[in-house]
Formats: structure tokens, C-alpha cells, sequence
């Protein structure tokens, strides 16, 4: 029998399998985020928040759907991702913390099973970034070119790629 590991495969498929976990974790932020950022859901977050303790109520329920919004959209273009992955660790730390650590881990009950997930995701996009199917990866092959045909070789003129993987 014959066992092929992920890690003997070629790199194309070693990032198309960050494809799934980026695309589920950008789908996710994207409806959680707009929720908040509707009329409606603003309105009913923020008095939810403020139960929680976490007032002024509609601020931070703006700037997490922000958050949100973005770290979805960033995820499923692959650009900018392990700064937004910090915002997504940081959203569901919180959701833990304030509304479903209480209930123990079964989402059935409330729990957060499901914002762990959500961490996790993040976590792996944060170490190992979006991969080579990514908006990131295009900008980045498209800026080492020019850098190349500009000869600029040296670290200090290298701010273009030094940016790119700052971002991941």
C-alpha cells in the first residue's frame, strides 16, 4: 500500500488545502460581521452588549462587525490575513469570555465549541498564513518581479516584500 502524506505532496496542493479552513472562516466572519452592521442588529447587539457590561453598547458592536467584516473578507482573498486572524482570536476570545464559557462547551447548550473552531482556523491561518492561492501571494510574486528587474536586492530596498510579509 502505498501512503502519500500531505507534506511529500506538491506545494500547489499543500496551499489548496488552506483553501477550505480560509473560505469557511471568511463565509462565517462575513454573516456574524453584517449582522452587527445592520440597522436592526446594531440596535439589538448593542443592548446585549451593554448587559454584558461592555458599554458604550453600539461602539463596540460597530467596530467588532467592522472587525468581523473585514477578517471575512480578508480570509477569503488571502491578503492581510494574520493581522485580521488576530481580530477573529481576539472577537471569539471575547464572545467566550461574556456569553457562551458559562454554558460549557456544547453549542447545542449555548456553549463554545463553535468559537473555538473559529480560534482555531484563525490560529492555523496565523502561523502558516493564506498559502499560494491567495491575493497575497499574486501581490507578492508581482512585487519580487519588479524588485528583480529592478536589481533592488538590498534589505533596505526591499520594503515592498518586507510589508507583504508582515501582512501574510
Amino acid at each position: 500500500m502505498n501512503v502519500t502524506l500531505l507534506s511529500e505532496q506538491p506545494s500547489l496542493l499543500k496551499s489548496a488545502a488552506l483553501l477550505p479552513p480560509r473560505l469557511s472562516l471568511g463565509a462565517t466572519m462575513i454573516k456574524h460581521g453584517m449582522a452587527k452592521l445592520k440597522k436592526e442588529g446594531t440596535e439589538q447587539h448593542a443592548g446585549m452588549f451593554e448587559q454584558m457590561g461592555i458599554k458604550p453598547g453600539r461602539p463596540w458592536v460597530l467596530a467588532t462587525g467592522i472587525t468581523e467584516l473585514a477578517a471575512g473578507v480578508s480570509s477569503i482573498l488571502g491578503i492581510a490575513t494574520r493581522l485580521t486572524a488576530l481580530g477573529v482570536i481576539v472577537t471569539q476570545a471575547v464572545a467566550i469570555a461574556k456569553v457562551h464559557g458559562k454554558n460549557g462547551f456544547d453549542v447545542t447548550k449555548g456553549g463554545y465549541e463553535f468559537n473555538v473552531a473559529l480560534i482555531a482556523i484563525a490560529l492555523g491561518t496565523l502561523m502558516r498564513g493564506p498559502g499560494r492561492l491567495s491575493l497575497h501571494s499574486a501581490l507578492e510574486r508581482r512585487v519580487k518581479r519588479r524588485e528583480l528587474r529592478h536589481l533592488r536586492l538590498l534589505p533596505r530596498q526591499r520594503r515592498g516584500s518586507v510589508l507583504l510579509d508582515a501582512l501574510g
